[in-house]
Parts: C-alpha cells; structure tokens; sequence
C-alpha cells in the first residue's frame, strides 16, 4: 500500500487542492488495460511543446470510443458491444468496457484525438509558465 505524503508543512501554504488530487489519483484503480505511452513531443517552429498519451485500443471503432474533459481529468472510456449474431467456437477476444483517468495541470489543452492502426493518441499542450516578478511594498507603521 503507497502513502500519500501530507502536505501540511507550514511552508506549503495553498496546496490543499494538490493534495486531494494526489488523493484523487491513489485511490482510482486500474487492471492496466488497456496500455498506455506518455511522450514529449519538442517544442516546434509553429506547435508549443506538447505531451502524447497513446492508448493500444485494438478492437474499437472510433463510435465505441469516448474522450473528454471533466474537472481537470482527461477522461478515455471504451464500450465495445457484443455481437449476438455470432456464434463462437473459441472466444479468446472478450468485448471489454475500459475507462481510463489523467489528471490534468491547470492551463493544460486538450489539443485532440486520433485513432490510427489501433491507437488512439491525445495530444495535450503544456502551458508555458509566465515568470512573474512582483515587488511588495513595505508600509512603516511607527
């Protein structure tokens, strides 16, 4: 059993909503199926660096397949329906149902799905952090 670590060190202010994500993130359960890849593609002339999530969904028609965005998880579901018209000697293939769950950074996109040779790949883009310099004002009270 994995132990999330607490955050409530006093030098980690505001990052409660880190933790229940971490939270989030431990207690989904997952067989594994069906496997997955995350890549970084580089940084391109016209395309920001960007992350590929790439799923081995051999079976599924694009119609079976579901891909979205809810509250900050990128959300991939897969139904497959029986054929009851076919009548199997040996069924080593089963229909399977899948729901596989990221959790997403805040500011990342969801740029799109494709689904090619029985893969179904989502590009995302990672939001270039803005380096901001704030200057705060010391007020004297005497």
């Amino acid at each position: 059993m994995s132990r999330v670590p607490n955050l409530n060190s006093p030098f980690l202010l505001g990052f409660d909503e880190i933790e229940r994500a971490l939270d989030r993130v431990t207690r989904s359960t997952s067989d594994g199926y069906p496997p997955y890849n995350i890549e970084r593609l580089a940084r391109s002339e016209s395309e920001p660096e960007r992350l590929r999530i790439t799923l081995a969904v051999a079976g599924f028609t694009r119609q079976e397949l579901d891909v979205s965005v809810e509250e900050n998880q990128l959300v991939i579901r897969g139904r497959q329906q029986d054929d009851k018209d076919r009548q199997y000697l040996h069924r080593g293939i089963a229909a399977r149902h899948f729901q596989r769950t990221f959790l997403l950074a805040d500011g990342m996109q969801v740029l799109g799905a494709d689904l090619m040779n029985g893969l179904l790949s989502v590009d995302l883009a990672r939001p270039e952090p803005e380096r901001v310099i704030r200057k705060i004002n010391i007020l004297a009270r005497d």
